[in-house]
């Protein structure tokens, strides 16, 4: 934004000396570069544990540390875990840590296996299945917003486990509200345990 400077510009007014002058003028400055954001790192076993409809989930890197650029969670899913076809406006990776995901993005379909990535940009509709008995699972969230998503539909976890079977969910209303305020459009059903379709 260019920035107003007064300027004084003395002129003689014949025998009686000098008459001040003043002139606004606009001169255009470089605003100063913003700080840049100090660098984050996460821990084994750090970061905000939440239970998530039926999953572990531990925000690692949140949204707020990358000026909303990128957040990593860490999911431990059970077996045959499965969220609805649905798309959102982020790209979302998976970086398999252990255990197994059958992943539909698309028309595409593909199996993940530990030490495996998968991207699926942002708008694709996509899900995945749990194949092992349990997959512990780091997603990207870029640009940040699904840790929202995930804060806003659990409760803190109170060990490091999947949460028992007694633990508060939302309601399916509550969900409904909570997929639209987080811009996930919920297009079709999940995939089941014995899913072959292609």
């Amino acid at each position: 934004m260019a920035s107003r400077r007064r300027r004084t510009i003395l002129r003689p007014r014949g025998r009686r000396g000098c008459r001040r002058l003043t002139r606004t003028s606009t001169i255009a400055t470089t605003p100063p570069a913003p700080e840049p954001l100090p660098a984050t790192f996460s821990g084994p076993r750090e970061g905000e544990r939440l239970w998530f409809l039926g999953t572990l989930a531990t925000i690692t890197v949140r949204g707020e540390a990358t000026n909303g650029r990128l957040a990593v969670i860490e999911f431990l899913f059970p077996r045959h875990a499965s969220p609805p076809l649905h798309t959102h406006p982020q790209d979302e990776s998976y970086v398999v840590l252990d255990g197994g995901l059958t992943v539909m993005a698309g028309r595409q379909r593909f199996e993940l296996a530990e030490g495996a990535i998968g991207v699926v940009p942002m708008g694709v509709p996509h899900t995945f299945r749990v194949d092992s008995d349990t997959a512990r699972v780091l997603v990207l969230s870029t640009p940040a917003g699904l840790e929202g998503l995930v804060r806003d539909g659990s409760v803190p976890a109170t060990a490091p486990t999947l949460p028992p079977p007694d633990t508060p969910r939302p309601s399916a209303e509550e969900l409904d509200r909570l997929f639209a305020a987080h811009g996930q459009v919920n297009l079709g059903p999940p995939l089941g345990p014995d899913d072959r379709a292609t």
